[in-house]
């Protein structure tokens, strides 16, 4: 298949989608489709905002929408698809939610969840390695979730998970325990000391004022500190580190990861 620019969608460009609602923040379409030019793929990706009431009517369309190749799920989509597509992947089941979803051609809807991959693939790509490494993330909503399942998966050597709500992290810790009986996992305080990689799985760092997730005197040189956030690129915790002499990694690099993965997923 020969690729083309924007400008020339036609009859045999395939649709790729990003379901939210609200719709108007997302970022992943221009990443998603200059991978496609890339890639000398014909396709697009448009973003479809769709009411969760009415996520079961569409996705019944999308089964029979031939020219659909598959889409991003995003809030507040992303546990609700996963109950209705008609397989999704081990790590998604785990995480009882998918953030994309694939057309098979016989219709049916195939999700996965690729965030946590995506964030240890960014790590990847600066050259950052897990594996064998002790690892202290914060946080234990959703990104935080799959990056955890992630990091066991990458074979790191021990995780220490820390949450402002210690109940929420100890859930955390026991579905890990569920699913890979043998991995090295705790619940831990607001202290990183001990630990080669530092992960901010949480929002603290976006808006202006917030604390740092962390007590950054439990930082040392020779840590790696790394972000979720994407905006600001050196938040709080970042500058933080930096003055202690950790080496630093932002946010961006996950988002570039994960949309290169999404590609392959939807067989681009």
């Amino acid at each position: 298949m020969t690729g083309r620019d924007l400008t020339t969608i036609t009859g045999k460009t395939r649709v790729l989608a990003i379901l939210a609602d609200p719709i108007g923040h997302v970022k992943a379409p221009p990443g998603i489709n200059a991978i496609a030019i890339r890639r000398a793929r014909d396709a697009v990706m448009v973003p479809f905002q769709v009411a969760p009431e009415h996520l079961v009517a569409f996705a019944v369309s999308l089964r029979t929408l031939k020219s659909f190749d598959g889409g991003i799920v995003t809030v507040p989509h992303k546990g609700a698809m996963a109950g209705i597509c008609d397989e999704i992947s081990s790590r998604a089941r785990m995480m009882g939610a998918v953030n994309v979803i694939r057309r098979e051609d016989d219709g049916r809807l195939v999700g996965d969840m690729l965030d946590g991959v995506g964030f240890v693939a960014g790590l990847g790509s600066k050259g950052i390695s897990v594996e064998g490494k002790r690892v202290y993330l914060v946080g234990a909503g959703g990104a935080a979730s799959a990056i955890a399942f992630a990091l066991v998966e990458a074979s790191i050597a021990h995780l220490t998970l820390a949450n402002r709500t210690s109940d929420k992290a100890q859930d955390l810790c026991d579905r890990i325990r569920s699913h890979a009986p043998d991995a090295s996992v705790s619940v831990g305080t607001t202290d990183p000391a001990g630990h080669d990689i530092v992960i901010n799985g949480t929002s603290l760092g976006m808006k202006p004022g917030d604390p740092l997730p962390l007590d950054a005197a439990g930082l040392a040189p020779g840590m790696i500190v790394a972000e979720v956030i994407m905006e600001p690129e050196t938040t709080p915790l970042l500058a933080a580190a930096g003055e202690k002499g950790c080496r630093t990694h932002p946010g961006k690099p996950m988002l570039e990861q994960q949309l290169e993965l999404m590609a392959s997923f939807f067989k681009l």
